[in-house]
């Protein structure tokens, strides 16, 4: 059975945060709900370039951009900016969701999603699978606070420069987990 093909991970990075960062400087420029429109199109793009690179639509960005195409759309449609600010408040709850809920009907969904990438025992799966459903469940509550007591312009800033950031710390801080569960590809 041959492997499914991968994103470079530059190109995958490149793809995740473009967006994010492209929403950043409209809502500078422009406003929030130019940038939401600026985001939404990007979202599609970037799910058009990863199709064209892989030959299929990678299950998180596509799960992500609906949230952002509802969500986005609300806002634009409504003129109501309370929608894409809940939106990264509802992709956390449903990322952690589906990890906890994934466990606890006893399947791994965090290594049906990165087993191609990263071959580790089940406790090592475990444990890194409750470390991230936690982590996105904080990422909810600091979304749902920052929202609801700060300027538009600061929840944006806080997308964009605490989040990004602090995913990619606890992303690294996951590595030696990753060493000490690893499963020799050879046995």
């Amino acid at each position: 059975m041959s492997e499914k093909a991968q994103l470079n991970p530059l190109v995958k990075l490149a793809l995740d945060i473009g967006p994010l960062f492209l929403f950043f400087f409209v809502n500078a420029r422009f406003g929030i709900f130019t940038a939401t429109a600026a985001f939404m199109a990007a979202i599609v793009v970037t799910l058009g370039i990863s199709y064209f690179l892989i030959r299929r639509f990678p299950v998180m960005p596509v799960v992500s951009a609906i949230i952002v195409l509802v969500f986005g759309g609300l806002t634009l449609i409504l003129h109501d900016e309370t929608f894409i600010k809940v939106k990264p408040t509802i992709i956390y709850l449903l990322f952690a969701g589906t990890l906890f809920g994934g466990m606890m009907m006893g399947k791994n969904l965090l290594a049906v999603v990165f087993d191609s990438m990263f071959h580790l025992t089940d406790e090592g799966w475990r444990k890194l699978t409750i470390r991230w459903a936690a982590f996105f469940l904080v990422l909810a509550v600091a979304n749902e606070i920052v929202w609801r007591t700060q300027p538009t312009d600061m929840w944006v800033s806080f997308k964009v420069f605490v989040v990004t950031p602090l995913t990619f710390v606890f992303a690294m801080l996951q590595y030696p987990t990753l060493m000490k569960y690893r499963v020799d590809e050879e046995k």
